[in-house]
């Protein structure tokens, strides 16, 4: 604990002395440090003990951001007034590091729970997985300006006309520049609210009498802000997996049946992690040569939209066939 205090101390200073760069303000500097602090203690825990309970792929990172930034932004803008240019900014890096801890807090525990079950070294484990954060760090700005060179990241402009979406970062942004802008739409606010409550409602309601189907309020909400061209490959993946297991029997058990279902979770994956390597290293030619179509077929095929829906399609029945494979 000893070390792990003076680590906190070590890594607090240089994002107060960064704070303090950005908003030129002492005071305000100091109440950042305070919030980020307490927030991502308090948000680290949460994280931590969601992933620890039903694994890192429900963490609530989306929402536990979005609370500190909108937490963050209304005790600044007692401090900085109405308009301050720099609120947004300054709210947008507190919620940018509790972020961070809250997803390397899961992610940490997860490794140190699976490590518990395989009889790892707890120490060991520790030491690789701060290298493994300061790794993150030192790639992780690197590859996002490359993304932001090659295909521009959120708002579209005439640059980059089909820049990757980002709507999670778009909402957190808007939450910010609303409140100190004073034009955060309230009212939709606790629309939203209402509708998730209803849809808990409804989800609980589905329980109760025991329905082949339910409605989470978190999928359900992912898919009310997520663009279609990002929904519908989603929903896509649910249909396969929902055959996968209507083939094998939601119920099913034996070896056999749990290897067919562990190769299409690994498969499906690989082929998330392997999109996002590649169009990492796509990006990369078309950085060097400042041509986004430098890997574009020749406008002569016209085929090229069919054969990409066609590698799609097999790649779907490929994912099928590997989970109902059972042996």
């Amino acid at each position: 604990m000893r070390w792990i205090l003076i680590g906190l101390v070590l890594f607090t200073v240089p994002l107060a002395i960064l704070y303090q760069m950005i908003v030129q303000n002492i005071g305000i500097s100091v109440l950042m440090t305070v919030i980020m602090i307490v927030a991502g203690f308090v948000f680290t825990s949460v994280s931590a003990y969601m992933a620890g309970l039903v694994g890192s792929s429900n963490n609530p990172v989306s929402g536990i951001t979005i609370c500190t930034i909108l937490f963050a932004s209304l005790l600044l803008l007692l401090l900085m007034g109405k308009g301050a240019a720099l609120g947004p900014v300054a709210a947008i890096m507190i919620g940018s590091v509790v972020c961070c801890a809250a997803c390397i807090g899961g992610d940490n525990l997860q490794d140190l729970k699976c490590g518990n079950i395989v009889g790892a070294t707890p120490w060991r484990q520790q030491v690789m997985l701060a290298i493994g954060a300061a790794s993150c760090a030192l790639v992780m700005a690197p590859v996002l300006n490359l993304l932001l060179n090659a295909y521009g990241i959120g708002e579209r402009t005439a640059l980059h006309p089909k820049a990757l979406a980002a709507p999670q970062a778009t909402l957190m942004a808007s939450v910010a520049k609303g409140i100190f802008g004073g034009s955060l739409p309230w009212g939709m606010i606790a629309i939203g609210a209402l509708i998730g409550i209803a849809i808990i409602a409804v989800d609980q309601v589905l329980k109760a009498r025991k329905a082949p189907f339910h409605a989470p309020v978190l999928a359900v909400a992912v898919g009310i802000y997520l663009p279609l061209e990002l929904s519908v490959p989603i929903f896509v993946g649910g249909l396969i997996a929902y055959f996968v297991e209507r083939r094998l029997g939601i119920h099913g058990e034996g070896p056999e049946v749990e290897r067919a279902k562990q190769s299409g979770i690994l498969f499906a994956a690989g082929l998330i992690t392997g999109e996002s390597l590649m169009g990492i290293l796509i990006a990369i030619p078309i950085v060097v040569t400042s041509s986004s179509e430098v890997l574009a077929l020749p406008e002569s095929l016209q085929f090229g939209r069919l054969l990409g829906l066609a590698i799609v399609g097999a790649l779907a029945a490929w994912l099928y066939r590997t989970g109902t494979r059972r042996a």
